[in-house]
Order: C-alpha cells, then sequence, then structure tokens
C-alpha cells in the first residue's frame, strides 16, 4: 500500500543514504515501486496527472520527494506549482504539500528575493482555493535541511499534512491524497499563481468566471502535450483560411512544431462547481493560423468554425472587390 512504502521511505532514507548513490535498489524502489503505487490510486482519476519520484539526481539529495504534476502547468519539480510528498529523514515524518517549484523562481529573481516570491504565492494560493484548503493545516513545514531546495520547498509550502511514519494510516493517506488532488485541480481551474488583475487583462472580461473558463482555455492550448497530440491526430492545415505551412511557406519541419495554433474550441462551463471534464483529444480542438485563431478567439462563440470561415468569406470578397459573396 501506498502508505506503508511512504513510511519505509521515511524510515530508510538515512541508512540508505550512507550507500553508494550509483545502482542502489533503494532508489530504484522509490522511482519505480513508489511511484507505480501512487499511480494505482489514480486509475478512476478524472484528470491527467504525471507522478515521479526522486532520491537526488547523480547523488543522495538531502529531501526526497514524489510529486504529481498536471500536464497544464509542469512536468518539472523544478517550476509551476503541484502536490508533492516531502520527506523530513531525520524525524521520520513525510509531509503532504501544496507546493512550487523553486528553481524557476531563483534564477529570476534570485535565491533571497525568490523565496519571497514563494511565500507571497503560497498565500495567494491558499486564498484562490480556501475552501479546499480550510481542511489542511497552513502552518509552516519543517525539513530539517538548511540546503537550498529544502529551503526553497519550505517557502513553497502552502498547505498541507504531516504524518509520523510510525503513525499514519492508509486511511488517511488515501482520504487526504484524494482531498489534495482536488484542491490542485481547483486551484489549476481557477488561474493557479496568475495574479487576477494579470488574469482579467488576458480574458478582456471582468466577470471572474469567465475570466477563469478563458485562462484555463488558454492554458490547454498551451500545453506541450495537449499541442503535440492534437497536431499528430488532426491535418496541419489552417481549418479557418486553409493555409497550408508545407505549400504556403514549404515549411518541412515536424507536426507539432509546424507554425499553428491549436485552438481549444470546447466551451468550458461549471468549473468552479467542480466540473471535472476539461477536453477530449483531437474532438474538442481546431488546427488554426494564428490570425485565424486571434479572430475565433473575438467571437461570441470561439467554438464556431462556420461563423469564422463566413467572415473570411466576407473579407475575401470585400478586398476583391465584391460586396456579397456570389
Amino acid at each position: 500500500m501506498l502508505t506503508e512504502k511512504l513510511s519505509r521511505l521515511a524510515t530508510e532514507f538515512v541508512y540508505e543514504r550512507g550507500k553508494p548513490f550509483a545502482g542502489s535498489k533503494f532508489g530504484d524502489f522509490v522511482r519505480k515501486d513508489l511511484v507505480i503505487e501512487a499511480k494505482n490510486k489514480l486509475i478512476y482519476w478524472p484528470f491527467d496527472l504525471t507522478v515521479k519520484a526522486s532520491v537526488g539526481n547523480g547523488k543522495w539529495a538531502a529531501v526526497p520527494w514524489m510529486a504529481f504534476f498536471d500536464p497544464l502547468i509542469t512536468d518539472s519539480a523544478t517550476r509551476g506549482f503541484y502536490v508533492v510528498y516531502l520527506v523530513n529523514p531525520q524525524t521520520e515524518t513525510y509531509y503532504l504539500s501544496m507546493n512550487q517549484g523553486t528553481t524557476a523562481i531563483d534564477q529570476e529573481f534570485g535565491v533571497k528575493n525568490g523565496r519571497e516570491v514563494l511565500r507571497r504565492r503560497a498565500k495567494d494560493m491558499t486564498q484562490r482555493v480556501s475552501d479546499y484548503a480550510s481542511y489542511f493545516d497552513t502552518s509552516p513545514i519543517d525539513l530539517g535541511s538548511t540546503a537550498k531546495l529544502p529551503s526553497g520547498y519550505e517557502a513553497g509550502h502552502a498547505f498541507g499534512r504531516s504524518y509520523k511514519a510510525s503513525t499514519a494510516t492508509n486511511e488517511e493517506i488515501t482520504t487526504d491524497l484524494e482531498k489534495m488532488l482536488f484542491a490542485y485541480e481547483a486551484l489549476v481551474n481557477r488561474g493557479g499563481t496568475t495574479p487576477s488583475d494579470a488574469m482579467h487583462e488576458d480574458a478582456n472580461s471582468t466577470d471572474i468566471e469567465e475570466t477563469r473558463r478563458y485562462v484555463l482555455s488558454r492554458r490547454i492550448e498551451r500545453a506541450p502535450k495537449v499541442r503535440r497530440d492534437v497536431l499528430s491526430k488532426r491535418k496541419p492545415i489552417c481549418e479557418g483560411c486553409g493555409l497550408n505551412p508545407k505549400i504556403d511557406y514549404k515549411y518541412k519541419g515536424k507536426p507539432d512544431t509546424t507554425p499553428l495554433d491549436v485552438h481549444h474550441a470546447k466551451p468550458l462551463s461549471g468549473l468552479a462547481e467542480g466540473e471535472t471534464r476539461r477536453y477530449k483529444i483531437p474532438d474538442d480542438f481546431l488546427v488554426l493560423c494564428p490570425n485565424c485563431h486571434r479572430m475565433i478567439h473575438k467571437q461570441n462563440d470561439p467554438s464556431d468554425l462556420k461563423a469564422l470561415k463566413t467572415q473570411i468569406g466576407f473579407r475575401y470578397a470585400r478586398d476583391i472587390g465584391f460586396s456579397k459573396l456570389d
């Protein structure tokens, strides 16, 4: 069970860290067995999540971890925000935490200022999903290390739960993880760490629900995995104006690097009330050139391809001197 494997990680890490890193069977246990057990918890989960675990990269880490990543946000512990189990091996305690990638923040702001940015964003994350965060503990976590990454995780912690390896039960681990993952998806739906004023400006709307839907839809469109999967299933030709990069621009690259956009055409609704279905590939998407993509987002119905083609037809007729289409 997941509880037993997490407890093993917390209780055996100090001893295993005294052995050579290369070829460690314990490292294999964490990266493979622990991850498989966590993935088993997601068999019926309605969202697309990636699970990764680490005891270090080339050498033992000060703090081992296992994280759940939404590919709309991140696929790495170095950036974005995610749910993670973090271990204090000295006290044999592990934490379930809504946390953030520290490396990208440190690179942008520097370590000292980066810590303040992480703490500020952690508070914003807690407030944005306060209905979920109220179930958890918002007090600081102690990872027992002053190393750069652990101190970053401490600063980036928004809310969570702590467990003693010797007393944690499977029931509480399962219940808390499910609630935390729903909190994670609610945070994604509501804009993540993006400031509200920036979201409203991007969406050109003052309505919070409309803004959240717009921001999430754009996030879906820009997700590398979504783009790659859509372009592998739909023709790399603009479905609005017919622009074909291969013919019109002599483009010879791979489909997922084509100068075309992926447009999320299925309207999102009810996300703040717990809607779990976000998209279906390729049914909910259109492939558009940047101009058509910009124009379809200006329509009242951004899923209406027929209306977009009609506008393109009228403009073409106007440009060649006709007042209406034949």
